[in-house]
């Protein structure tokens, strides 16, 4: 049997993890700032997280949710604690996707409404409602198209009031990313954030804020939203959540009731999913990570500032983007296997950086002087070959 060959993949095996560090099969080392997709929020196997799944599958590896689970409700008032959203209600899932399913499913149950505000650039996953309300039609099969999800352009304020005065009574959700992460890193607005809350108000609609990628602490709060000061009704939430253990979940504001088997899972909030990610949240408050996220994001930001053919350099704490003119089109290549430093991308010509919440200076300068190093290199010699 062969695998089902979908992902365009680097060459490259990795066999040890550390940190902000990754080694390959060769025992070369490489620099991890992206976190594979802002996956890794507390650093590569760190000591907490390695010990907590260790012991949590020395007890019980996994029931599912038919028995009562102690750790669930730990879970919760961790979370709860450290996000701020101690009102809230936890229901524990397995992926961004599935968590964004059951967001807007939770919504239109909660109103018995089906139209959906999402907006352009979007991307909530690739299960059958998540991939409607993503601008991808590359990645929409004809079973998933739907004519109840409206596009909007992100950060529009006029296109948003227009659509809720004409069909306010027939939305069920608006589903927006505090920050745009394959989109490219585009940052909502603040105004905007709260002309959504406003709106959902006034018309009984659902705001969901998709912080799969966003939320977790990687903005430098724990939900990139709360830079707008308003509540979303429901944030979802997976990536980071787990620190690479498949965990996800979505906490509801307390004027959305729960109603029995509205909802189920077979694996979510198993009890190593529950350790995994009280072991992130843990770290996360101990070490101080919403503050590093902040602190290294500004600095990353302010050294990126200073070269010249970086544009638009954007974000909040560690989800960093800049724009690269096309003699640089080349640039995340050279930076993987001349410098051995992993970065993301999104198209057409964007880098993403999302390393870890722990990077410390000394990985954000080495960054900094192989990214000066390469361009410096690439103008120099704008026809070499890679």
């Amino acid at each position: 049997m062969k695998l089902f060959d979908v992902y365009p993949i680097n060459d490259i095996t990795i066999t040890k993890a550390q940190g902000s560090s990754v080694w390959d099969d060769k025992g070369t080392k490489y620099l991890d700032l992206y976190g594979g997709h802002a996956v890794i929020s507390i650093g590569h196997t760190h000591p907490h997280y390695v010990e907590r799944l260790n012991t949590q599958l020395s007890q019980v590896g996994f029931y599912s949710n038919s028995i009562r689970i102690p750790i669930q409700q730990e879970l919760a008032e961790k979370l709860g604690k450290v996000s701020g959203k101690e009102s809230y209600q936890l229901f524990l899932c397995n992926s961004g996707a599935e968590a964004n399913e059951n967001a807007l499913k939770l919504a239109s149950f909660y109103n018995n409404r089906k139209k959906i505000i999402a907006f352009k650039k979007s991307f909530h996953g690739r299960t059958s409602l998540a991939v409607a309300v993503t601008d991808n039609p590359k990645i929409i099969a004809p079973v998933n198209q739907t004519d109840n999800v409206i596009f909007l352009p992100f950060n529009d304020e006029s296109s948003l009031d227009a659509i809720f005065r004409a069909q306010g009574d027939q939305i069920a959700a608006v589903i927006i990313e505090g920050i745009q992460g394959v989109g490219g890193i585009n940052v909502a607005s603040e105004t905007f954030l709260q002309k959504i809350r406003k709106n959902c108000d006034q018309y009984n609609s659902v705001f969901i804020a998709d912080s799969v990628q966003c939320g977790y602490g990687r903005s430098g709060k724990f939900f990139s939203q709360d830079y707008s000061g308003v509540n979303a009704d429901i944030y979802t939430m997976a990536k980071g959540m787990g620190n690479g253990f498949p965990v996800a979940g979505i906490i509801i504001a307390p004027h959305i009731k729960p109603v029995p088997l509205m909802l189920g899972t077979t694996f979510g909030g198993n009890h190593l999913a529950c350790a995994a990610a009280l072991a992130v949240l843990e770290v996360i408050e101990s070490e101080n990570l919403l503050e590093n996220a902040r602190k290294m994001g500004d600095y990353l930001q302010t050294g990126l500032a200073k070269i010249p053919l970086l544009k638009n350099i954007r974000g909040r704490g560690l989800m960093i983007g800049f724009d690269l003119p096309e003699e640089l089109k080349d640039l995340r290549k050279n930076l993987l296997f001349k410098h051995h430093i992993f970065t993301g991308e999104a198209k057409p010509a964007v880098i993403r950086l999302l390393p870890s919440l722990a990077l410390s200076k000394n990985d954000a300068d080495i960054f900094l002087a192989a990214i000066n190093e390469e361009i410096e290199s690439m103008v120099s010699t704008p026809n070499q070959v890679n």
